[in-house]
């Protein structure tokens, strides 16, 4: 039970996180009322964090950031008031093989210079000495 309020918890703060700060608007602006879906498949059990980038010419972009599983989150300090809209973040991590706006996530920096670490870990991920559970060596 604790672990799914945990969980809950996390995905909520995920998705209010992933939000950037912006004017609400009408279902009709953005969606399709003649095109109803029905979507089955599987959930991540990643967290994931949205942000806007300002690019070098004055652009925006949106990046999408995988971190670890929810648990792996919370015991890193990751709460739900970690991460609010608005709130500016430089993200170190490993961008997407195909050169897509996504990537993965290592730290987190925040502008006080406060780190959280993002989980991207485990099997494949690069040994970098940054997580303090990982075995030294390669």
């Amino acid at each position: 039970m604790k672990f799914q309020r945990i969980a809950l918890l996390a995905a909520g703060a995920a998705v209010v996180i992933a939000i950037p700060v912006a004017a609400h608007h009408a279902f009709s602006a953005e969606f399709d009322a003649d095109r109803p879906l029905q979507l089955r498949g599987w959930i991540n059990p990643h967290a994931w964090i949205h942000l806007e980038v300002a690019n070098d010419d004055g652009s925006k972009a949106v990046w999408m950031v995988e971190g670890g599983t929810p648990n792996t989150l919370a015991r890193r300090g990751f709460t739900k008031n970690s991460l609010l809209p608005g709130t500016e973040i430089v993200v170190d991590g490993y961008q997407a093989k195909d050169g897509s706006n996504k990537a993965n996530g290592r730290d987190l920096t925040f502008p006080d210079g406060r780190k959280l670490f993002m989980g991207s870990s485990g099997t494949g991920a690069p040994r970098d000495g940054r997580d303090p559970t990982e075995p030294p060596g390669r």
